[in-house]
């Protein structure tokens, strides 16, 4: 099995069209929104009362709390009310200020406002999302 290396776990891990995904929106995080890779980790196991969950990415604000989840989905995988619905899950726990589900192919951004999450059309930098 093909691998590839993961910059946020520091280690190799094998390249599923999912993890393939993961890692092109790693890059996307860090070269376009310029996130910083030490405010980032993936794979992050959680519990929502019973149940244990694991976000694919998740990005910390300067004050170290969750600000960024993103849900990636194999490039087969339509990105629709669905995949939105579990990463609303998980936001559940991780009170975060955006969502971010993507197959590599489609990508939705959503921000919290006053009246939920809402759909932005572009991607925020670090900085901007920073300063909610």
């Amino acid at each position: 099995m093909q691998k590839i290396w993961d910059p946020l776990r520091k280690k190799e891990v094998a390249l599923t069209p999912e993890e393939k995904v993961r890692q092109w929106f790693i890059s996307v995080l860090n070269n376009q929104m310029g996130v910083p890779m030490h405010m980032m980790m993936s794979e992050v196991g959680f519990k929502l009362g019973n149940k244990q969950l694991r976000a694919d990415i998740l990005v910390y604000g300067r004050d170290a709390g969750p600000l960024v989840v993103v849900e990636c989905k194999r490039p087969d995988v339509v990105v629709d009310a669905t995949v939105l619905e579990q990463a609303i899950r998980y936001n559940m726990v991780l009170a975060v200020d955006y969502i971010i589900v993507t197959n590599g192919n489609t990508t939705y951004i959503f921000g919290k406002t006053e009246e939920g999450f809402k759909q932005v059309s572009q991607l925020p930098n670090y900085d901007q999302m920073t300063k909610l």
